[in-house]
């Protein structure tokens, strides 16, 4: 990691550097000083949550996401798909004023219909409307990053059954979006609309600023746990079930 910025400094290439995302406890200091030096390094950081499975707590994040987005002119960007992945890097590229990591899973994951969909060239702008609700209003807006994305689009299906319009919202990149306008901001997560659920495998600090104080987080407070993804995944309630049922308590039904 620290070699990149020296190979950033010299010029001619787009060092990138790539670990599990857990390590990066180790290679804070680089990382820190190329954002510092507004570096365009590269960081490719796999295996980011309690979905690394067996491996346990040792290698399972929790706090990192906050700490690194916590990192002044670092963007951190945690795609859904392999569409958002795409534009991530392509983001990245085109950084030249600072480093960029890419915050990737161990899972497979499914990829959005793009036809039914909005256009994965919106992460550009950080966070944006994936899937709106079908009437005129949303009653509550479910928002995630990365993995999670897959879980509040099925349960906005499930929502909508039970006759609860949700509008999903992914944000890959929370740097990116603090630099769009107010007007932006509140077309995406309407200020009229307290019901909002966030959900992220890590700790919830800095989901405030976006779910209001009506608002809900579904995130982990402790350390992980050494068990299939399967299994973690319903211990900590990453489950449509959970997500559909936490979204009906903030709608009151």
């Amino acid at each position: 990691v620290a070699c990149c910025s020296g190979m950033a400094l010299h010029g001619g290439i787009r060092p990138y550097a790539a670990t599990f995302f857990i390590f990066t406890d180790y290679a804070r200091p680089a990382i820190r000083l190329s954002a510092l030096m507004e570096l365009p390094v590269i960081y490719v950081m796999t295996h980011d949550s309690i979905g690394v499975g067996e491996d346990g707590p040792t290698h399972q994040p929790i706090e990192q996401l906050a700490s690194l987005r916590a990192m002044p002119d670092l963007h951190v960007i945690r795609p859904a798909d392999a569409n958002e992945v795409a534009y991530a890097w392509r983001a990245a590229m085109e950084r030249t004023e600072g480093p960029t990591m890419l915050v990737l899973t161990r899972q497979g994951l499914p990829i959005f219909d793009r036809n039914k969909m909005t256009s994965a060239a919106e992460l550009y702008k950080g966070g944006y409307i994936l899937s709106r609700e079908k009437s005129g209003a949303a009653d509550i807006i479910l928002m995630a990053s990365g993995s999670e994305v897959w879980l509040i689009v099925e349960a906005q299906e499930t929502l909508a059954k039970e006759g609860i319009d949700a509008r999903v919202v992914s944000m890959p990149c929370w740097e990116l979006f603090l630099k769009q306008p107010q007007e932006y901001h509140d077309e995406v997560i309407p200020p009229e609309v307290k019901a909002r659920l966030a959900v992220e495998m890590g700790v919830p600090q800095g989901w405030h600023q976006w779910v209001g104080d009506g608002g809900d987080i579904i995130g982990i407070t402790t350390f992980g746990a050494s068990a299939p993804a399967s299994e973690n995944f319903k211990q900590y309630g990453f489950t449509v079930e959970n997500v559909v049922q936490r979204a009906k308590k903030l709608v009151g039904k």
